[in-house]
């Protein structure tokens, strides 16, 4: 629709910019279609015509003009030449008065028009009515803004005492109305994403070679296209995909949070409720063991190497013959669209490669081969084990846990509040309950939290055809302690190839 009524840049002096905003676009009073009407019906006023629209869907009106992404670009001079501006209205523009006059006397200053429905005609900042009429206009629509950020505050502390969402809901679950604009009746599992974190969480407890981490894990969800949390929020509610890729610290607190064992959160923290135990919305993700297992192998290691970052096959697994060094990798010089290891340790001054000459090169294409075809003879028939994380009983976690909230209690009481008697009646009650849990659950036998090997039902051979691309295969090739080796074209064996305790020469 919007495309039908903007005209080109003509120089007339009222080629103008259309501006509309929502902080929320499903906000029935001020809808994009009642906005358009009134922008249109203000240009027609002035004998205009709309050259582009400046839309800013889902901005809040706090947002300063020269910063939000349909009219920042017009006001910084960066979208190219126009007349002017025209909005449904002051608080389309801004809801704060300092951002508004900002705008509209740079607007003025630069020569342009200002114009909003309601007004008659272009807004006249010389003139000391029209100045003060912004100036009071203005200062009302800060004032309504004021008013909507103390109700939302307000709100969001009382759904915060009776244990009800209020912000966004957290990658993993979603939120479930009755009627789709009614308020949330409950919080449960959303499978699609629980199912891509709980995979991340399998990957990254079973991996031993160090090599699977939240950084290499980030990189893959982003490789196989699948949606980053910002992303499925947005088509989710029907807004533009931005493909963002993932973030390694996003993914690490999606996965060590309290808040997808499915608590209420408030800055970080579980909310604590009137029994003393934090606040549940929803069914955990994984249990606590889990997630103490996972804080554990996702914190930083200073003793081990880097996870390799290549998307080659053999990137992290291949060295030199000669000296030992990690292998990298350049272009052919006689065909540049072919990729070789090589080795450049000398080169870049390393010691212990100084004798390291000539240095071997081999290109990418036939060493992969070599190292695919030694792979699949030796192990490819063979039955493949998955290693898979058992969280155990959890009693020892769900004892932790309840200690946590006894001595949490027990600060609170010598803080005094629980000085007044039925609330120090209900203290004695609720801390002689935890204390009756936890010597139950002492009595229990306790299966520890640990990997366990099972058949996958697949061969070597099916996985490797299966995998997706050549991190997936060097993530196979490093569960079988996989070490290439390259030498100089002038040596006998020029690859020399060692897994699990067989060595084999690859002419």
């Amino acid at each position: 629709m919007d495309q039908v009524i903007t005209t080109e840049y003509d120089g007339c002096g009222r080629c103008l910019i259309g501006v509309r905003r929502l902080s929320r676009k499903s906000d029935a009073t001020n809808s994009p279609e009642k906005q358009l009407e009134q922008v249109l019906t203000a240009t027609e006023a002035v004998g205009g015509h709309v050259i582009a629209w400046a839309d800013d869907w889902e901005v809040s009106g706090a947002t300063d003009p020269l910063t939000r992404p349909g009219l920042g670009p017009w006001l910084r001079g960066e979208a190219g030449p126009y007349s002017g501006i025209v909005g449904a209205a002051v608080d389309r523009i801004g809801r704060n008065q300092r951002d508004v006059l900002n705008t509209a006397y740079a607007i003025h200053e630069s020569g342009r028009l200002l114009i909003t429905h309601g007004h008659d005609g272009p807004w006249n900042l010389d003139d000391p009515n029209d100045e003060m009429r912004l100036s009071m206009e203005s200062f009302g629509a800060q004032m309504e803004l004021r008013a909507i950020q103390k109700r939302n505050r307000e709100e969001t502390v009382r759904a915060r005492a009776a244990g009800q969402p209020k912000q966004k809901n957290r990658y993993g679950y979603r939120f479930v109305r009755l009627t789709p604009t009614g308020k949330v009746d409950h919080v449960e599992i959303d499978p699609i994403p629980a199912k891509i974190l709980q995979k991340v969480t399998e990957r990254i407890l079973a991996d031993e070679t160090g090599t699977i981490t939240v950084h290499t894990e980030a990189g893959r969800l982003s490789r196989e296209g699948i949606l980053s949390p910002a992303d499925y929020r947005n088509k989710a509610n029907g807004r533009e995909v931005k493909g963002s890729p993932w973030s390694t610290d996003t993914l690490k607190e999606l996965l060590t949070g309290e808040a997808s064992l499915g608590y209420l959160m408030h800055k970080g923290r579980p909310v604590i409720g009137r029994d003393g135990h934090p606040m549940r919305l929803a069914p955990a993700l994984w249990n606590r063991a889990t997630r103490d297992a996972l804080i554990k192998k996702t914190a930083p290691k200073q003793d081990k190497p880097r996870s390799p970052k290549g998307t080659y096959l053999l990137t992290g697994i291949a060295f030199c013959g000669n000296c030992g060094e990690k292998v990298h990798i350049r272009r052919v010089k006689q065909s540049m669209q072919k990729s070789a290891y090589c080795c450049n340790a000398r080169l870049r001054g390393v010691p212990a490669s100084k004798a390291c000459k000539p240095a071997p090169v081999i290109t990418c294409e036939r060493l992969d081969q070599e190292v695919e075809n030694w792979f699949l003879a030796r192990y490819g028939s063979g039955q493949l084990m998955k290693r898979q994380y058992d969280p155990g009983t959890g009693y020892a976690a769900r004892i932790a846990e309840l200690e946590a909230d006894r001595k949490r209690l027990r600060d609170d009481r010598s803080a005094g509040l629980y000085d007044a008697d039925d609330d120090a009646e209900w203290y004695r009650q609720e801390y002689a309950r935890m204390g009756r849990e936890i010597s139950e659950l002492k009595k229990l036998p306790e299966r520890p939290a640990g990997m366990r090997s099972v058949p996958s039902g697949k061969t070597v051979t099916d996985e490797w055809n299966s995998a997706k691309d050549n991190v997936a295969r060097r993530e196979l090739l490093n569960g079988f302690e996989i070490r290439v080796e390259i030498f100089p074209t002038s040596a006998k064996d020029r690859v020399q190839i060692t897994g699990a305790d067989i060595r084999s020469q690859a002419a």
